[in-house]
């Protein structure tokens, strides 16, 4: 298969969950399309996690046609022992896993007041629990690699909100906490860990773009920084959103704030020093939950010294 670019992933082992359609399916492709080996997994379904189909076979013989090597894997993100399997499978078959999206997900919108608590708790399940169980099911092998890239897949939801979709956002966001925590684990080991924010056109959102608007969100806008962020030398704790050909950043701030006197550290000593508690001038981005510690820690040796 000819490499369409100077970021190849030759001699790569890549899984993409979810990657019956939509998101996945583009990932899977472009992978496959610039070298990769791919395990295209996906139990198939309805958005709501329902059903089942033959969708990961279909992207295989697309792969095949093409002159690329996958296999297909009907595997649940949800049950950990068959995430294990899918690993095992592609590293007998391949010799090792190298790249790792995580990619697979349900919807069940539906407003908090309306929401069963089961339909909260499937998708942080999917989306969160699942996207815990792949990766752990592929990091030792990764640390024994001395290489790992991992994407989680988070969403504007989880980061900024969005009506009716409490379980989303909270699963999207315990994501892009997840990538934090793992960057740092896996950084002695080349395991580079990042994610994703991607606004896409696919079965998940074909009722809620316009007609026009679902034709500029295409699947294959977003696979540029996908690959990108598994590619060797992505970078890592990256939260970037794609969408229609727009790519962006977004951080996790915190600004300094205010050390208050002893007499001050009341509840009404915040409400008097709020406006500078919140204040967004000279924010900054911590790269570890360390920092917000160290921060205080030096607002109070400065008090100390006067």
């Amino acid at each position: 298969m000819t490499i369409s670019s100077d970021i190849s992933f030759r001699d790569r082992v890549a899984i993409v969950t979810g990657a019956g359609g939509g998101l996945g399916r583009a990932y899977a492709l472009e992978l496959a399309k610039r070298g990769a080996k791919v395990v295209v997994n996906d139990i198939g379904g309805a958005r709501d996690g329902t059903g089942h189909s033959d969708a990961a076979l279909q992207v295989v013989a697309e792969i095949e046609a093409a002159g690329g090597e996958a296999m297909s894997n009907g595997g649940s993100v949800t049950e950990f022992d068959q995430m294990a399997e899918m690993v095992a499978k592609a590293k007998e078959k391949w010799g090792g896993v190298h790249i790792l999206i995580n990619n697979a997900g349900i919807l069940r919108d539906k407003s908090f007041t309306k929401m069963d608590p089961a339909d909260f708790e499937m998708v942080v399940k999917v989306h969160l629990i699942g996207s815990a169980f792949a990766t752990k099911a592929c990091w030792d092998l990764m640390r024994e690699q001395n290489y790992g890239r991992i994407l989680m897949t988070a969403s504007s939801t989880g980061l900024f909100g969005n009506f009716g979709q409490a379980n989303y956002g909270a699963a999207k966001l315990g994501l892009a906490g997840l990538t934090k925590t793992l960057y740092l684990e896996g950084a002695k080991n080349n395991i580079k860990v990042n994610t994703l924010v991607p606004v896409a056109a696919t079965r998940m959102t074909e009722d809620i773009f316009p007609e026009e608007a679902f034709k500029l969100f295409g699947p294959e806008n977003v696979a540029p920084a996908a690959l990108f962020l598994v590619s060797d030398d992505a970078p890592s704790n990256a939260i970037v959103g794609a969408g229609a050909g727009a790519y962006h950043s977004a951080w996790v701030t915190m600004n300094k704030g205010a050390l208050l006197a002893p007499a001050e550290r009341t509840v009404e000593g915040v409400a008097a020093h709020w406006a500078q508690i919140s204040d967004r001038a000279g924010d900054f981005v911590p790269q570890s939950g360390a920092e917000q510690s160290g921060v205080i820690i030096s607002q109070l040796q400065a008090a100390l010294k006067g």
